[in-house]
């Protein structure tokens, strides 16, 4: 039985210590925590099923704020509920060392789900999220022994809505009919601009109605009981994922900044945090939390540990039925590999097979391992035939059956990404992706806040170059390139040849604490004979030396990729003309300059001086590799319509051309 006393004692309670918190910090966003405080005490305290003593259950239903300048309200929240969060760190918010950033961030502080601030990413995280729990449920789940039966929830905003990565991944998640999914969105009509009516004014409702969504509301979005309500309405679907309009007063109890823009962005100020105290009724100090309150709200701690407790019998029973699907099951959330998982590649790819381009190694490597890595999970953005990431025998992910373990995203690449790492954060799934590399400009947000996370998520690249040929300039990858190597923690490896292929592949799948992007070639490569070159496990290393004269080297040559085959014609014709070379392959930036300076400078010496790099793309950053006095051979331009091998000879990405800058730095 609700108490409407008590409940507007802990509404107020959350309201006034987010006031406080960006009072204090003189910074942050005190408005919309105020207004949605009443709905997101009501999901905390009389749906969400948590576990404060333990955030990484596997079967706690998930919470996403992914309007996440809202911050102030989830730390409430957090600490309210028992979360390892103490009221010091609310009183730090947004400072040096703390864990209450200015937006959430996942890994930082206990019970944040996912890292949010760019609107709409925490929109589609949630979807993914949904998406592994059906698709582990459908896998694991036993009549009576259901393990994966809980919910995905949000609180999205108007400019959540306004992005168009929450459309893409609306659009999918009413496709696949994910019921378990539900959101509530804090309908305000406020926006930093104005009032959102200066730029949105559709149907939301008609919009997610038309999406295949359950639309409750609107709703009062003040009153406990209506959203009460509304979360029972929505937990009832079957088939649907729901949206709960919610209409709410965005710096409510403000005597002068409710609804109006001034209480997005900015804090009250001291007379208007005053004021609020006196129009609210709150007696108490700053960062004063009611004892009636907090006995309330820690009330979570107890219920937690007993749905816990009630899930780990339930396990137990689980592994005394099903005791090898447990292991498994084990293994996934951990996300350890199998035993050997990667022996069935060795001899995968021989030099006398032929050349073959390295996304189509990349798909049969992908199959191959797919049948021992049981937990790999993705698809492409309607491009599986093309980028090869079709599990040929994984079925697909769909409302008929979630066990199948190829999802078709569709041509919504901002969505696929940041799907992916909804995914990655549920956990028991290794997720990838597929799309051409120049269409990376469609998902940068999601990759890079997979690399910010820390997640674990394979991106695919394919197309990588001019190589690609007739499809153009607007298919053709220059930039691209560089932009992935530019963004902190993410891995980047263009393979040259399938076997280097195989080495990437490994490092992807087994590289937990981070995504990879995996850049492959639509043209056909040789398959390198490495009893006469280095072997491929120098990709572990991110660079190594593949051939060299013998000597020491008057000239260095340094290539990625296909052009890696270039720098080994370059090197020939030197070799032919007495000039002693070494070829380098330097397929990732990150794994290179990760190693030890000794290791580096076996590579490359820093005495030798002449140094030429070549790859399809923009030569900005080689100087770190061929320094001030080298070369770097490479596009500054974009490309053109015309086959590839012709593009090449245009654009002078040629063996002679790279020999004959080699033999000018060494005054041949």
């Amino acid at each position: 039985m609700s108490n409407p006393g008590l409940d507007q004692l802990c509404i107020n309670t959350i309201r006034f210590l987010a006031i406080d918190a960006v009072e204090q910090a003189n910074s942050g966003h005190p408005g919309a925590p105020m207004g949605m405080a009443a709905m997101a005490y009501t999901l905390w305290d009389r749906h969400l099923k948590h576990n404060p003593a333990d955030p990484k259950w596997p079967d706690r239903d998930r919470f996403i704020l992914s309007a996440g300048h809202a911050s102030a309200l989830l730390y409430a929240l957090l600490h309210l509920t028992g979360y390892d969060l103490p009221l010091d760190e609310i009183k730090r918010f947004r400072q040096w060392g703390s864990k209450t950033p200015g937006h959430p961030e996942f890994h930082l502080t206990p019970g944040v789900e996912t890292t949010t601030g760019p609107l709409g990413q925490g929109f589609a995280n949630g979807v993914g999220m949904a998406i592994a729990e059906r698709a582990l449920a459908r896998r694991y789940n036993r009549p009576g022994l259901e393990l994966f039966n809980h919910y995905t929830y949000a609180i999205v905003s108007d400019g959540d809505l306004q992005e168009g990565v929450a459309s893409e991944a609306a659009s999918l998640a009413g496709h696949l009919k994910l019921a378990k999914l539900i959101y509530l969105y804090d309908d305000n009509d406020i926006s930093i601009d104005g009032p959102t009516d200066i730029t949105f004014t559709e149907d939301v409702k008609q919009r997610f109605l038309a999406y295949g969504w359950n639309v409750v509301g609107p709703i009062d979005g003040m009153d406990t009981e209506a959203v009460d309500t509304a979360i029972r309405a929505a937990r009832s679907q079957s088939e649907r994922p729901s949206l709960i309009i919610c209409r709410t007063v965005i710096g409510y109890g403000s005597p002068n900044k409710a609804n109006k823009p001034s209480a997005h962005g900015e804090p009250l100020g001291k007379e208007e945090t005053r004021l609020t105290r006196e129009n609210l009724g709150w007696p108490y100090g700053p960062f004063e939390v009611p004892s009636e309150a907090a006995a309330h709200l820690r009330r979570a701690v107890e219920r937690g540990k007993a749905d816990e407790a009630r899930w780990q019998g339930l396990l137990a029973r689980y592994r005394g039925a099903f005791p090898s699907e447990a292991r498994q099951l084990e293994a996934d959330l951990n996300g350890d590999l199998p035993a050997e998982w990667d022996r069935d590649l060795s001899g995968l790819f021989k030099p006398g097979d032929g050349p073959v381009a390295t996304r189509e190694a990349l798909g049969r490597i992908l199959n191959r391992t797919a049948g021992t890595v049981r937990n790999l999970t993705g698809g492409s953005a309607d491009l599986a035939g093309s980028v090869k990431t079709l599990l040929k025998d994984g079925g697909d992910c769909c409302a008929a059956d979630y066990s199948g373990r190829n999802i078709r995203f569709g041509v919504r690449e901002h969505a696929m990404g940041a799907i992916a790492n909804g995914i990655a954060l549920h956990g028991g799934l290794i997720p990838f992706t597929g799309t051409f590399l120049v269409f990376y400009d469609y998902m940068r947000p999601p990759v890079r806040l997979a690399a910010l996370m820390g997640l674990h998520v394979i991106f695919v690249f394919s197309h990588d170059s001019v190589g690609l040929g007739e499809d153009g300039p607007t298919h053709q990858p220059v930039e691209q390139l560089m932009g992935l190597r530019l963004v902190p923690k993410l891995v980047t490896i263009r393979p040259a040849d399938a076997l280097e292929m195989v080495e990437a592949w490994k490092i992807a799948l087994e590289r937990k604490n981070g995504p990879t992007a995996l850049i492959c070639t639509r043209q056909n490569l040789p398959v390198l004979d490495r009893d006469k070159v280095a072997p491929a496990s120098g990709v572990g290393r991110g660079g190594y030396v593949l051939w060299e004269t013998g000597g020491t080297p008057q000239v260095i040559l340094i290539g990625t990729g296909s052009e890696v085959h270039i720098a080994l014609e370059a090197g020939r014709f030197l070799q032919a003309e007495g000039i002693r070379s070494r070829v380098v392959s330097l397929p990732s930036w990150e794994l290179f300059d990760a190693q030890p300076p000794e290791y580096r400078r076996s590579v490359l010496p820093p005495e030798i001086k002449a140094r030429v790099s070549i790859e399809a793309g923009q030569t900005i950053g080689w100087e770190r590799y061929v320094g001030l006095d080298g070369v770097a051979i490479g596009l500054n331009r974009f490309g053109v319509s015309a086959p590839g091998p012709v593009i090449y000879e245009q654009f002078g990405l040629t063996a002679r051309r790279m020999a004959d800058e080699a033999k000018r730095l060494i005054g041949w």
